[in-house]
C-alpha cells in the first residue's frame, strides 16, 4: 500500500487520493529531531529495560540506519540537512520549558555540553549543517528555525526522529501552521511503543503532513 492510502484517520476515510509529491531539492530541508544519546540508554531496572526493548530494537535496526540513509540521500541531492536537539543552556535547567520541568518521564535536564544531550554518533552533522537547540517539544517554538528556513527559501520540510507522538508531532504541526509542506518519514521515526507511533501518524497524516516511507520520500526529491 502506498503513502496515498496509508494512515487514513476517521476524518479522511473516503477522501480522494492526494496528488503526486514533487520536492524541489533547492526548496527542501530535512529536519532530524532529537536522536540523542540520552534516548539510547537502556534503563537499569530490568522491568523498564524489558518494557522499552521494542523501542531500542526499532531504533537500532530501523530508525537510525534508515535516517543515516535519508541524510546521505539528501546530501547527495543537495537538500539542506538540519538537526534539532533538546538541550538547556543553563546547568540547572532554569531555561527549560514547563513541560521539561514537570516530574515524570518527560523531566529533562540535559545541559548543552553534556554527553547525554549530543546527537548519536551515527548522525553527526557535516560541515555547516545547522543544529538548533531547543527546550521545547516543537523545533520551531523554542528556536529561530522558522526564520532560518524562510531565509533559505525552504518550502518543504522532511521530518525524521523521535518521539513520533511528542517532539515529531509537535514540530510537524508547527511547520504546517507556518505553511510549510511537510513529509513525515514513517520508518525514520519511533515512539515509546509501536502502537503510539502508528496512532500518531494516523492523526497527523493528510492534515499536517503526508506520511511516507524512506524509499517513497527519496523518490519525491528532484
Amino acid at each position: 500500500m502506498s503513502w496515498k492510502s496509508m494512515y487514513r484517520s476517521f476524518y479522511y476515510q473516503g477522501a480522494p487520493e492526494p496528488e503526486d509529491i514533487i520536492l524541489n531539492a533547492a526548496q527542501t530541508a530535512l529536519l532530524v529531531i532529537d536522536i540523542q544519546n540520552k534516548y539510547m540508554q537502556v534503563p537499569d531496572a530490568p522491568a523498564e529495560s524489558q518494557r522499552w526493548a521494542p523501542f531500542f530494537e526499532r531504533m537500532n535496526s530501523i530508525v537510525i540506519p534508515n535516517t543515516v540513509s535519508l541524510i546521505e540521500a539528501c546530501r547527495q541531492k543537495k537538500v539542506e540537512v538540519v538537526f534539532a536537539r533538546i538541550a538547556c543552556l543553563k546547568e540547572d535547567g532554569r531555561d527549560r520549558s514547563l513541560s521539561q520541568k514537570k516530574p515524570g518521564w518527560n523531566y529533562l535536564l540535559m545541559p548543552k555540553d553534556t554527553d547525554q544531550s549530543q546527537l548519536v554518533a551515527d548522525l553527526v552533522p557535516k560541515n555547516d549543517e545547522i543544529v538548533v537547540t531547543k527546550t521545547t517539544d516543537s523545533a520551531l517554538t523554542g528556536t529561530n528555525l522558522r526564520l532560518v528556513l524562510a531565509n533559505m527559501a525552504i518550502k518543504n520540510v522532511i521530518v525524521a526522529g523521535i518521539f513520533t507522538d511528542q517532539c515529531v508531532s509537535s514540530t510537524v504541526r508547527s511547520l504546517a501552521d507556518e505553511s510549510f509542506n511537510v513529509i513525515a518519514v514513517e520508518d525514520c521515526c519511533a515512539a515509546g511503543s509501536h502502537e503510539l507511533h502508528e496512532k500518531e501518524l494516523e492523526i497527523i497524516n493528510m492534515i499536517y503532513c503526508h506520511v511516507a516511507s524512506l524509499a517513497e520520500t527519496i523518490a519525491f526529491i528532484q
